[in-house]
């Protein structure tokens, strides 16, 4: 019995061992009874420095209010995505998102068990973007250079009629300040149209700031959009939120269908307004921005599907853009294969002005799941293969060189085709001949013998033969 609590213990501590999140557990008095290698390499220390100790003296930083775990084991109940900041035992700032749930046995606590993600870089990518874009926006001597839109009306290559309906209806939405909601499958061009957008807007002198939202908990997007200001948790400092860097410009939030329901409560509240208050701050701002939102997934099914809120989707749906996946795109994949080709002779200095009918064929047939922008690195790849000034099929990526399950369809296997061909053709001697196997089989140029043979083969039968 002994020998097989233990076993369950190894194999129970060798499970939770190789999760690639940090795991710490603590019984009712705040004593470590679990910590695994990944909560050590947070915390910058050695787990036999954990084991057996009390969390407020391994981490002294932590107070009894700061601590989840300790807060957990007091109330009893979970706490689900808290976001802490506190300095490890090296003195580096760390950032997680922490799960905490409270350790029950019967009606008693007996602990609390802890699981961290670790988003440190995530944060520190975050703050090197806005710290960035502040940069950019107090270059008051470049005001163009404060937008960070590139593409125009230009950039978007059409001949498809739907398009051209998406583009047009795009140019009204570019007059007014309400805001833009965009849909389309990845790699259709939602941020190449809002751009546009925004350059032929009014604002186009202004900052144009996007924000993907995918992946993010809600405290980090919340200290993004909105701000921080010095002193509301360990390692804040005063730092303007992207609605204040867009202040006279745009704001694009692409895949907002992935905030947390809650935050888009948030997000409502400052469309109605207009006015935000930073992360900890008691001061209010008042922000001039036009909010353009994507998504990659049809709104209703997300509002089905609970990912996003019926009435931030009515807020936001006063312009909706749909754009239609490359393979609806009727005659564009020759138009958009023509402009990359002109784009990569730029880029990579070559003089490619010929591509093969096999290679524009297979082009057109392809699906395209990845849009335009698979389309774009397919041919940016073959540019980059191309030794002349064409471009063949030997150039082209392993997947498009590969016979797809339609083209197999229309192919017949050579024995059958042959086969075929050639039980027309003794049928059509036969014919001439007047079923006169001597006369067939000179004209065609073989043995009587031969002749007999595959007629028995292709079940040929004359009514007269010679």
């Amino acid at each position: 019995m002994f020998l097989e609590s233990f076993e369950t213990k190894q194999m129970l501590e060798a499970i939770l061992g190789s999760i690639d999140e940090a795991i710490h557990a603590v019984n009712s008095e705040g004593i470590t009874i679990y910590y695994n290698k990944v909560a050590a390499k947070h915390d910058g220390v050695e787990i036999d420095e954990v084991l057996g100790k009390h969390v407020l003296d391994v981490f002294p930083s932590l107070t009894r209010q700061t601590s989840t775990l300790l807060k957990v084991i007091e109330t009893g109940k979970p706490i689900y995505q808290q976001s802490q900041t506190y300095k490890n035992s090296k003195g580096q700032l760390i950032d997680t998102v922490n799960t905490t749930i409270p350790i029950k046995v019967g009606n008693r606590i007996a602990g609390a068990v802890e699981i961290a993600k670790d988003l440190t870089k995530v944060k520190q990518l975050s703050e090197k973007l806005l710290e960035l874009q502040q940069k950019m926006n107090n270059k008051k001597t470049k005001p163009s250079s404060s937008s960070g839109a590139k593409y125009n009306w230009d950039d978007l290559i059409t001949n498809c009629d739907s398009m051209k309906k998406v583009i047009s209806k795009g140019k009204r939405a570019a007059f007014s300040s309400s805001p833009v909601m965009v849909y389309g499958e990845t790699g259709t061009g939602k941020e190449l149209l809002v751009q546009s957008i925004h350059n032929a807007s009014s604002r186009k002198s202004g900052p144009f700031i996007a924000q993907n939202c995918s992946s993010l908990p809600e405290s980090l997007l919340e200290s993004i959009l909105f701000g921080t200001t010095k002193g509301s948790f360990t390692g804040a400092v005063d730092r303007a939120g992207l609605f204040e860097l867009a202040h006279g410009g745009t704001l694009f939030l692409d895949e907002i269908h992935t905030m947390p329901l809650d935050f888009q409560a948030k997000l409502l509240r400052v469309l109605e307004d207009g006015v935000i208050r930073r992360v900890g701050g008691t001061e209010s701002y008042i922000v001039d921005v036009r909010i353009i939102v994507a998504m990659n997934e049809h709104p209703y099914r997300c509002m089905e599907k609970k990912l996003l809120r019926s009435d931030l989707f009515f807020r936001l749906n006063v312009f909706f853009l749909e754009l239609p996946p490359l393979r609806e795109r009727e005659g564009d994949i020759p138009l958009l294969v023509n402009h990359f080709i002109k784009k990569y002779n730029y880029l990579f200095n070559k003089l490619v002005i010929h591509i093969d009918e096999l290679v524009q064929a297979k082009l057109e047939k392809h699906s395209w799941q990845g849009n335009v922008r698979e389309l774009e690195h397919t041919i940016e790849y073959a540019m980059n293969m191309a030794e002349g000034d064409n471009l063949t099929m030997k150039d082209l990526p392993d997947f498009l060189k590969e016979i797809s399950s339609e083209e197999k369809i229309n192919l017949s296997p050579l024995k059958e085709t042959v086969e075929k061909v050639e039980a027309e053709l003794i049928q059509e001697a036969l014919a001439q001949t007047k079923g006169n196997i001597l006369k067939a089989s000179v004209i065609l140029e073989v043995p009587r013998q031969t002749l007999q043979y595959k007629m028995k083969k292709y079940k040929i039968v004359v009514e007269s033969t010679t």
